[in-house]
């Protein structure tokens, strides 16, 4: 998760037409929903994620979802691999330019949400790119290296793509707490947990770290514990630790503790489902197809 940065939005700017009537024939087409709805691509739509985005997309007003790929349970439908019920009648197809093929014919707007893997990320935006649609990235632990060179790519072909460390809003709001908080106290942990092993520390964990140590602060003077391993990890330059708690039926939760003379200050964000991540995901949706270029981080639309 990134950093909450300021930005600018630029309102559409909409020709002035003296006709009233010309107006409101244009305002009426527009809302034909055959005109404009968002065809949507869920790439690594079988995984637990992906399904929760196949129905988060389906009730979601103005968009549909246009294509499922995926490289497990091919050939099945995507809405009775959903648990919906009924069938969306769109299978699963591990061919992602098939897919984008059929929706450029319609010449709709498309935008293709990838969950897939770190090392596919590029050249899915690449295709996906090819046939005039955005992307909004979801893939953890996706390197820096990749979203640069993507920039760059995305920016050259005005094509707009959004990568989002976490589509988790309130992931989102604890990091901009955090960043309020840190201003105001001189010691810092992190504390997370998770239900199974997982790399550690998190991203989430990371990120917060990464964005509390860019803000010239220097926190914890006082611990003199530096090498003691049961004291965590410290990350970034400025001595934020991180302790990571394994244990089955505990939900992922992330804590930032702060604390000041006489008082200790905490921000706590528990996840139990997946579904928490899909009002994130539609947003996302909606912004992206708005975009010419890569933009960093769902908060920048918060």
């Amino acid at each position: 998760m990134a950093a909450a940065l300021s930005s600018q939005f630029h309102p559409t700017t909409y020709r002035s037409i003296k006709n009233v009537k010309t107006k409101q024939l244009v305002s009426c087409s527009m809302q034909q929903p055959s005109q404009s709805n968002i065809k949507v691509v869920i790439n690594g739509a079988a995984k637990e994620i992906g399904r929760a985005a196949v129905v988060a997309v389906t009730k979601a007003r103005g968009m549909e979802v246009a294509g499922a790929v995926d490289s497990h349970l091919v050939g099945e439908d995507i809405g009775m691999v959903c648990d919906m019920e009924e069938a969306l009648e769109i299978p699963i197809i591990n061919d992602l330019t098939m897919v984008l093929g059929s929706i450029s014919q319609s010449k709709a707007t498309g935008v293709v949400v990838d969950f897939t893997d770190p090392s596919t990320v590029y050249e899915n935006v690449k295709q996906a790119t090819a046939f005039g649609m955005n992307s909004v990235v979801y893939v953890p632990r996706i390197k820096l290296d990749t979203v640069t060179a993507l920039s760059a790519f995305c920016e050259k072909a005005s094509m707009g793509c959004l990568v989002a460390p976490t589509l988790s809003i309130g992931s989102i709001l604890l990091q901009q707490a955090a960043i309020s908080a840190s201003f105001h106290y001189n010691n810092v942990e992190i504390v997370e947990s998770r239900p199974t092993p997982t790399d550690f520390p998190s991203p989430d964990a990371i990120q917060i770290a990464n964005n509390l140590s860019n803000l010239g602060q220097i926190y914890n003077r006082e611990d003199i514990s530096t090498d003691v391993l049961a004291r965590g990890q410290v990350l970034g330059e400025d001595g934020i630790r991180v302790h990571s708690l394994v244990l089955p039926g505990l939900p992922s939760s992330t804590t930032v503790y702060f604390s000041g003379p006489g008082e200790v200050y905490s921000l706590k964000h528990d996840i139990t489902d997946v579904r928490c991540l899909m009002p994130g995901l539609i947003l996302a949706i909606r912004k992206v197809v708005r975009l010419k270029n890569l933009v960093y981080g769902l908060e920048k639309f918060l």
